[in-house]
């Protein structure tokens, strides 16, 4: 092909905050399709917390990303050109494509959608990792009950949304920590929260007090540091803390400030426990049929930000994440 592929690629490891000078942007040629290999354009690039932890070089559940290669992302793309049995020019796929404009595939691990039943984007949110992540987080790890409290931070973001409207799904009693008023409301008034943190406002363990008098059942934590160590003072007995993330501690430039109310866990007879949704790969179908179904009844909302522009646009829509502009699952759309 004689188009051109511009691509993002690490040019170091960043300490702290991610910055312009830590991505270089490369023109490269497109690739041909081998022989089981298809090309695609990509349409739609994901962005998730998680893919700050692939920049630091230390040991991981997955590789850290190499200098001088593509950043690891998800992507939808549009196949242009095949040698592949599986994969149609004009087909759309997910995977892990990473930030380019084309990637050429030989097909593992990636899957073909239909952009007639749900839009390209809900693919990489509520259908895709993040949906997979609030799934089983919250009902195999947090091993959720009806008529339990739950409460999850980061919860306006594309994780935390599905968490909270899944645990409404399951007829619980739902908490929401989120950063400002817009999001609060987001969140109770939208979609269907029972009560709503400002962590910017709010004394977040007072309010816990007031909105969980009972304790909490399932903690699901997506931000650690302060928050989770104010979740873990108002523990149920038996309670669950599922830690999926820590978004609050991804740019430190220092230690990592780990939980110093952990007795809790055992006054209250708790377990607190991580999880990769990768482990949960061969049942993602069985999930994504009933969220769809559940998008379907009306019972959960899709939220998306999706951002318009172009490959050279990811470092600035990358910190998005972490200053808080964005509310739902946050997209890169290209042209």
């Amino acid at each position: 092909m004689s188009a051109v592929n511009r691509q993002v690629r690490l040019a170091r490891r960043p300490v702290g905050e991610v910055r312009d000078g830590d991505w270089e942007l490369v023109d490269g040629a497109v690739g041909e399709a081998g022989e089981g290999e298809f090309v695609g354009r990509t349409r739609f690039v994901s962005l998730d917390p998680a893919m700050r932890g692939w920049l630091d070089d230390r040991p991981s559940y997955l590789p850290p990303v190499g200098i001088g290669e593509v950043m690891r992302a998800g992507s939808v793309v549009e196949v242009v050109a095949s040698r592949h049995p599986g994969f149609k020019v004009g087909d759309h796929v997910v995977g892990a494509f990473g930030v380019q404009e084309y990637a050429v595939s030989d097909g593992k691990g990636a899957l073909r959608v239909d952009p007639a039943l749900a839009p390209l984007s809900t693919y990489l949110g509520a259908l895709g990792m993040p949906g997979m992540t609030a799934y089983f987080g919250l009902l195999d790890v947090g091993a959720l009950k009806e008529g339990e409290t739950v409460v999850v931070s980061g919860a306006a973001g594309a994780v935390g949304t599905m968490v909270g409207q899944i645990a409404k799904v399951k007829g619980c009693r739902v908490i929401g920590i989120a950063g400002g008023p817009e999001k609060c409301a987001l969140l109770t008034d939208e979609l269907g929260f029972d009560a709503a943190v400002d962590y910017r406002a709010e004394d977040v363990r007072k309010a816990l007090r007031t909105h969980a008098p009972d304790g909490i059942d399932v903690y699901f934590d997506n931000v650690g540091g302060d928050i989770l160590d104010a979740a873990l003072s108002r523990l149920a007995m038996h309670a669950r803390v599922v830690i999926c993330g820590a978004i609050s501690q991804y740019n430190n430039e220092t230690a990592v400030q780990g939980p110093s109310n952990y007795l809790s866990l055992l006054v209250r007879r708790a377990r607190m426990e991580g999880f990769v949704v990768f482990d949960y790969a061969r049942r993602y179908a069985e999930a994504a049929a009933e969220i769809a179904g559940w998008i379907g009844e009306g019972r959960i909302k899709v939220k998306e930000h999706v951002v318009e522009g172009t490959v050279d646009d990811f470092p600035q829509t990358f910190r998005m994440l972490f200053s808080g502009e964005n509310t739902g699952k946050l997209v890169l759309r290209l042209p």
